[in-house]
């Protein structure tokens, strides 16, 4: 191996590391003093009854993990966005599912808590997929109330989600394993069926407290609305468990019982691994963002037997488009070349911007795998579409609005992954979180915005400079410096994978190692909803 190769290889590990230590922080939660005071309750936490519930010799993926990092730190940060949500199987069947950690403000519902359900419900209705949830939550989050009760997006939405699902015959369970609170007591019970476990489950409109204050009657909330009110009296709830074991074991009772489902077809074979070594990833991706690579060395490292077949090969070289496979599924890849290419005019383009002939080339051929039915796999590092005279005269508008309608109206499944740069429109043809991948995941070496820190702050700090200059005050090179420092400092900040997934921009930052993984068990996910309608751009200027 060659230096610059070796120099990679110890960069991209680091960036590795960091992410190993910042999710190891992020699972526990609440920390080790909440954990504690749960297990003394007698309940598990919510990693613990996911890990129990889980058949654990098949994969699972998390969704989410990184939630929350950074935000609310005024009123002690919401780890993992307080909700913790894994696809994975449970007695073979793949499924979603989706705990509350109490140990992180006993549950409660933070306006990035209620994204994060959403976003589980949203992958469970495109993908037809059963979902579990396991509740111990505190409900809605008051001091920022107004931030999760009323909106489109907001809490009420859940429950709105759940009886679309119900009505559409995707299986839905929950757990009250803990409490279950005002608004929050509806989304058991609009589940196809409900567990409590004794003494330590409840539900209730409004808690004892609540109670005495609103009609003056004395009551505590176990018999209020504890597990025995429920199964025997009431009838809300369908099985009183003794512990938390009990009911995820129940659990897998009942979904060892649901029937198969329609399938979409998608082509699979047998599996087979990458010719090339996986690990050559950490090498072949460049330290510097600037420098170029071989994205097609990337490819050979994520598929099958390390085959790719090119479509277009020769044209619109800015963009890779051909057919493979990754865990025996047929797939069609879309991704930026990152590297200067000549065209057989003679002309070089610049690697990871979209010209005119690869938007073209990549709007052809996300036709083709709509007309196949083909999975697409987009991979992305790119930043933007090519501006300039040349590029206007040329119609890159028109081009790149041809590809963004293809993207828009794919119904094949699609799965995103950044790993390098996403910025600008760029971010938006090759399929962007506002394009409705089925998943987006980033590696550690991924940014996403406008444009990257450096350009952006220029851009700034020549507005920042005016505005000074037009207040008196004089620009001296040191003070110049000092301005661009710091704008480039927050910038970068913004444009870290973290950041984006803490806003669940992505839904995950994940080791390159694991794509396999997560495009496999997503194509096996979205075989369980068949496609509804043709594919069909509408108007387009051809």
């Amino acid at each position: 191996m060659d230096l610059t190769f070796n120099k990679n290889e110890d960069h991209n590990k680091l960036l590795l590391s960091e992410l190993r230590k910042r999710l190891a922080l992020i699972k526990l939660g609440g920390g080790k003093k909440r954990i504690e005071k749960q297990h003394a309750l007698g309940k598990m936490t919510a990693r613990e009854r996911i890990d129990y519930l889980l058949d654990n010799k098949k994969d699972s993926i998390e969704i989410g993990a990184a939630v929350g990092e950074g935000m609310y730190e005024e009123h002690g940060g919401c780890p993992s966005g307080g909700v913790v949500i894994k696809m994975g199987y449970v007695s073979g069947k793949q499924c979603l599912v989706v705990a509350n950690d109490a140990t992180v403000k006993a549950g409660a519902w933070f306006p990035i808590t209620a994204k994060k359900n959403l976003r589980a419900q949203e992958i469970a209705i495109e993908n037809r997929l059963p979902i579990i949830y396991l509740v111990d939550s505190a409900g809605v989050y008051l001091p920022l109330q107004d931030e999760i009760f009323p909106d489109k997006e907001h809490f009420g939405r859940i429950f709105r989600n759940n009886a679309k699902m119900s009505s559409m015959g995707i299986t839905q369970i929950s757990a009250v394993m803990g409490s279950c609170v005002a608004g929050g007591a509806y989304l058991p019970i609009m589940s196809d069926e409900a567990l409590i476990v004794d003494k330590t489950g409840s539900i209730f409109l409004a808690g004892s407290y609540l109670v005495k204050a609103a009609i003056g009657e004395q009551i505590d909330n176990e018999t209020l609305g504890g597990a025995s009110t429920h199964c025997e009296i009431s009838g809300v709830t369908d099985y009183k468990e003794k512990n938390d074991a009990s009911a995820l074991d129940t659990i897998k009772g009942i979904m060892d019982k649901i029937g198969d489902f329609d399938k979409a077809g998608y082509n699979r074979t047998k599996a087979t691994k990458p010719k090339e070594n996986p690990e050559d990833i950490y090498g072949l991706l460049p330290a510097a963002r600037h420098e170029q690579y071989d994205m097609v060395e990337i490819i050979k490292r994520l598929v099958d037997n390390s085959d790719f077949e090119q479509y277009k090969e020769g044209y619109g070289q800015t963009i890779l488009t051909g057919y493979a496979r990754i865990d025996g599924w047929a797939v069609g890849i879309v991704a930026n070349q990152r590297k200067v290419v000549k065209t057989t005019k003679g002309e070089m383009q610049f690697g990871g911007v979209i010209y005119s002939d690869s938007a073209d080339k990549a709007t052809r051929f996300i036709a083709n795998c709509n007309q196949k039915k083909i999975p697409l796999v987009f991979l992305q590092d790119v930043t933007g579409f090519m501006v300039g005279s040349k590029s206007e005269h040329g119609g890159i508008i028109k081009d790149g609005a041809k590809m963004v309608n293809a993207v828009s109206n794919s119904v094949v499944p699609k799965f995103t992954i950044v790993i390098g740069n996403s910025y600008g429109a760029g971010n938006y043809a090759m399929c962007g979180k506002a394009y409705d991948p089925r998943l987006i995941a980033a590696w550690p070496s991924a940014e996403l915005a406008v444009m990257s820190g450096n350009s952006a702050a220029k851009v700034l700090l020549q507005i920042e400079k005016s505005s000074l200059k037009k207040k008196g005050e004089e620009i001296t090179p040191e003070k110049e410096a000092e301005l661009f420092s710091k704008i480039k400092e927050r910038y970068d900040n913004q444009v870290s994978p973290y950041y984006a997934a803490s806003r669940l921009w992505t839904d995950a930052i994940i080791n390159p190692l694991d794509t396999r993984k997560w495009i496999s068990m997503g194509i096996e996910a979205a075989n369980h909803a068949p496609i509804e309608k043709p594919f069909n751009m509408g108007v387009l200027q051809v």
